[in-house]
């Protein structure tokens, strides 16, 4: 009889609850209409659909014409940062001021060389190549740093604007290190700048009054933290549902209303223009369904889970010789531990562990053609040492305190078997 796995990596997905497998399963077979069609089977999808989206933003205080179907965190950030860069750059080529062609030949004021966007240097990947080939196109991206304790300070987001910034995107909790950023604090800094900007009459920057937009990718918050857009002041919020016991493939971003979006892609009219193609009525139905649960339930999980994180990092700290943990200790998510271990390798580590019935990740971006450290541990101006030796456990529904003293102690065994055989000299 095979052992039963422990799996310690709902950071990276999750299972489906069997409750929004239930909501999920009429809309398989039985309700499977097209919800642009006309008849009554396309009807009923519709209204499906629609009542998801409303459920949606109840739970999360908006109004249903600010939520936008996506397949996905990784598009629906995408679509937040593109869709306010190339919004802005359109807008000013459309304004009446004799300039034409694209926003590279555009004359702009002095002292302003491009629309500004602001993020910060261990954000996700989604977030970082986005704003990465927007450099490419002539866009300014300022990086701000983080602490060594992996918080934004508000600060330094207030010293980075500056009149042609567009877009600040800063997430809600890093996927890595499971840091809780001050979203709310930071709103209010750009809410402040919006009023004391001085106004630039006839600027071909004056895209509007309401820029900079604030953009907050929560997708690993969506379980364990409030996602109330008006006490977080956010314009943007990307959210996806394998985060917190939903389907895969299916996400939404949040555009207050008043953001002004550009498409990405180009097909029918769903979802106002903005993400064209055929809904995915049942992974909309579980998106509703899962986001409606965690909301509801976050208060007595979080708890639980933060009982054994805590549990699970004294013991890890305490036993494991040369062993640190990565990001503050308080302001973290209540299923993150992510600890660098010194003189080993973290891919090492987890392929031990997969062999003892362990499920875990690394915090080292590697694959076997690219072996980079772990942007994110290096952000924090640790050492590459800490990057490449860094592992993270996300806790989860299906995991105990037993679950937790099994890990501890095989990864205590497997440290030292892998310092036995190491070269590296951590004395």
């Amino acid at each position: 009889m095979e052992k039963k796995r422990i799996y310690m990596d709902h950071g990276a997905t999750t299972y489906l609850d069997e409750r929004v497998k239930r909501a999920m399963e009429p809309y398989w077979i039985e309700e499977f209409g097209n919800p642009s069609a006309l008849y009554k089977e396309g009807r009923e999808a519709r209204k499906a659909v629609e009542t998801a989206r409303a459920d949606i933003a109840e739970t999360i205080g908006a109004r249903a014409e600010e939520i936008i179907f996506t397949n996905g965190g990784t598009e629906s950030d995408n679509l937040a940062i593109f869709g306010v860069a190339y919004g802005a750059s359109r807008k000013l080529t459309s304004l009446k001021t004799g300039i034409t062609g694209n926003l590279t030949e555009a004359k702009l004021p002095a002292g302003a060389k491009n629309f500004h966007i602001i993020t910060t240097k261990f954000e996700h990947h989604a977030v970082l190549k986005s704003c990465e080939a927007l450099e490419k196109q002539s866009f300014d991206v300022t990086y701000i740093n983080v602490g060594e304790d992996g918080i934004v300070n508000p600060k330094d987001v207030e010293k980075a604007l500056r009149p042609e910034t567009i877009l600040v995107s800063i997430m809600y909790a890093n996927n890595e290190i499971g840091t809780i950023q001050p979203i709310a604090e930071i709103a209010k800094v750009i809410k402040n700048y919006k009023k004391k900007k001085l106004e630039i009459r006839n600027s071909k920057l004056e895209i509007n009054g309401k820029t900079p937009f604030f953009h907050s990718d929560a997708c690993q918050a969506s379980e364990y933290l409030d996602l109330n857009v008006e006490k977080l002041g956010v314009d943007l919020m990307t959210v996806n549902g394998s985060k917190m016991y939903g389907p895969k493939g299916i996400g939404f971003l949040y555009a207050k209303r008043g953001v002004k979006l550009s498409p990405l892609l180009y097909g029918g009219g769903q979802e106002k223009h903005l993400w064209p193609g055929t809904e995915n009525v049942p992974a909309i139905i579980g998106l509703a369904e899962a986001i409606k649960i965690a909301q509801r339930e976050k208060g007595d999980e979080s708890e639980r889970v933060g009982e054994m994180r805590d549990y699970f990092i004294k013991r890890l700290l305490g036993e494991v010789p040369k062993t640190f943990l990565n990001g503050n200790i308080e302001r973290r998510l209540p299923n993150n531990i992510n600890v660098s271990v010194l003189g080993i390798e973290g891919e090492a580590v987890v392929l031990y562990l997969d062999e003892y019935g362990i499920a875990c990740s690394t915090g080292s971006a590697c694959t076997s053609e690219n072996f980079e450290p772990s942007h994110v541990i290096l952000a924090l101006g640790k050492p590459h040492a800490y990057a490449h030796g860094s592992i993270r456990f996300t806790l989860g529904k299906c995991n105990s305190k037993k679950d937790v003293d099994y890990t501890a102690d095989v990864l205590k065994n497997v440290v030292e078997k892998l310092r036995s055989i190491s070269a590296v000299n951590i004395k």
